[in-house]
């Protein structure tokens, strides 16, 4: 395996290059999920039967804890990034360690919301405008869930074997699979949450 050292280390073989690009790809199929996701969202939203609407259901204080806790997700695993540039190890697994940890308040706070919509009778089968914010909202939160465990699997391969071409590839590609679901979520802030509660 030839290595180029005057590139990164997740690029540093043909190999890794072919999978950063095999993942971006992969990731414009998850923008076509998503988009579908959204079409689907702002056909219904109006289509609230007789359940609440969005200005009745979202509350604007956990929807700002969950974002700033997803975008400062974002700046630790760039750091995290950062550090592994650097060959530095211990600095990289903490950057990474916290972006999990502040992926998983996300997570508590999200499901903290979906208990309190069912609590006031806003499920999945009360309207069209829930089924498709639930599974907006879903999605995007098994796709974090999904997140954590790739992310935590990374971190036992860095603890166990350093810094390779191998598990740099792996941790830049989680980095991009992440920053995609920060962006997802600003779309969903933006265009659902904001949007809603005017």
């Amino acid at each position: 395996m030839k290595i180029d050292h005057s590139v990164p280390m997740e690029y540093s073989t043909e190999e890794n290059k072919m999978k950063i690009l095999g993942f971006w790809i992969f990731l414009g199929a998850e923008i076509a999920l998503f988009s579908t996701l959204f079409a689907v969202y702002f056909t219904l939203q109006t289509n609230t039967n007789v359940g609440p609407s969005a200005s009745d259901l979202f509350h604007l204080s956990p929807v700002m804890i969950e974002t700033i806790l997803l975008l400062s997700s974002s700046f630790t695993i760039g750091l995290g990034v950062h550090a592994m540039r650097l060959g530095l190890k211990k600095p990289m697994m903490t950057f990474f360690g916290i972006t999990l940890v502040l992926g998983a308040a996300f997570l508590g706070v999200e499901v903290y919301e979906f208990v309190t919509y069912v609590g006031e009778g806003a499920t999945i089968q009360t309207s069209g405008f829930l089924s498709a914010l639930f599974t907006l909202l879903g999605t995007h939160g098994l796709h974090v869930t999904f997140g954590l465990l790739w992310g935590g699997a990374i971190l036992l391969q860095i603890k166990k074997r350093g810094f390779t071409p191998e598990t740099t590839n792996k941790s830049f590609i989680f980095s991009l699979y992440w920053h995609f679901l920060d962006v997802v979520w600003i779309f969903i802030f933006s265009f659902v949450y904001l949007k809603g509660l005017m």
